[in-house]
């Protein structure tokens, strides 16, 4: 039997608690059914014996102390709500807590911006890493020594499991499910929490934001210039000479800023300005294409499908609020 003990962190977030003791409960009901003995023994740990959540409108009652577990085989780190820095520090008791718990052997599981603690206890130090999209400028800035796979739906290394966004910690579940137990109990959970066990990227669901909070004043110029001109045929030549910058030092300090080199935050803008016209106009997809500057369908195809994760065809059918020709 597997111990699994789910962190009951203050500002956290209730349903990313809830929802974990609810799967790996719901397994041991399966195996109940099937007359075998429960997979999981699940636990409540926190620093304290009551932890009050939503401004105190919800209570958690932990099973145990951090200082009552003396082992472990999986620790649930979940999201918290609020801003994170503030969030890490008043966590912070739990952090070497962790620490020492990974290094007796235990697993360790963060959901979505739950990455952020997890990361916090430097664990992650040179490691693959996935949360939220919306929070993957920040973590790079925190943690410029996690390499953040911010596409990915699941990361795991070396024991050190991360979730996307928002409901994809119901993937990582699943995978857990199936590490510590099989594919026909994944599957079957799966199908009782009517969950796509396929789903691996959160590519199709992420909005381009280009970092602006860098303090580089020129390359913040750079940017708005080429969000408004997007549709027109930009060269990093022509960019650098409009800012008065030698090429080589313009793209050395665009990278820095904002994490991307001057031809991908180009690509980017472009895809983003078509995702919402596929969600929201009537054109087809080379209309599009032409609108936001491309004029090679297959070009565009390949750029679109790099950073969606899936076709232009296949984001409109799933996004798009009209019924429009191919």
């Amino acid at each position: 039997m597997k111990t699994i003990s789910i962190l009951v962190p203050e500002r956290a977030v209730p349903a990313a608690i809830v929802d974990p003791q609810y799967m790996f409960s719901a397994i041991n009901m399966f195996y109940a059914q099937a007359g075998m003995a429960p997979a999981f023994k699940v636990e409540l740990v926190g620093v304290t014996k009551e932890i009050r959540l939503n401004n105190g409108l919800l209570s958690f009652h932990p099973d145990k102390l951090l200082t009552e577990v003396e082992t472990t085989d999986l620790i649930i780190m979940p999201a918290t709500s609020g801003d994170i820095s503030e969030a890490i520090e008043l966590n912070k008791a739990i952090l070497p807590w962790v620490v020492s718990q990974y290094n007796k052997g235990s697993e360790v599981a963060s959901l979505c911006n739950g990455a952020f603690l997890l990361a916090s206890t430097g664990l992650l130090s040179g490691k693959t890493c996935s949360t939220h999209w919306l929070h993957a400028p920040t973590f790079r800035s925190m943690f410029p020594d996690v390499k953040l796979v911010d596409d990915r739906v699941i990361s795991e290394q070396k024991g050190l499991y991360s979730s996307g966004g928002a409901n994809t910690y119901w993937n990582l579940l699943l995978y857990i499910v199936e590490k510590y137990t099989s594919r026909e109990m994944a599957v079957m959970a799966s199908k009782f929490f009517l969950l796509d066990i396929s789903k691996n990227n959160q590519l199709p669901f992420s909005m381009f934001k280009g970092q602006k909070a860098h303090g580089d004043e020129i390359i913040v110029a750079a940017q708005e210039y080429i969000e408004k001109h997007y549709d027109a045929k930009i060269s990093v030549d022509d960019l650098a000479e409009r800012f008065g910058t030698g090429r080589r030092t313009f793209e050395r300090r665009f990278k820095k800023a904002t994490s991307n080199s001057i031809v991908e935050y180009l690509q980017r803008v472009k895809i983003e300005a078509a995702k919402l016209q596929l969600e929201t106009g009537r054109k087809n997809v080379n209309e599009v294409m032409y609108e936001v500057g491309y004029n090679d369908p297959k070009a565009f195809r390949e750029v679109f499908k790099k950073y969606v994760g899936i076709s232009p065809v296949d984001y409109r059918n799933k996004f798009s609020t009209e019924v429009v020709p191919s």
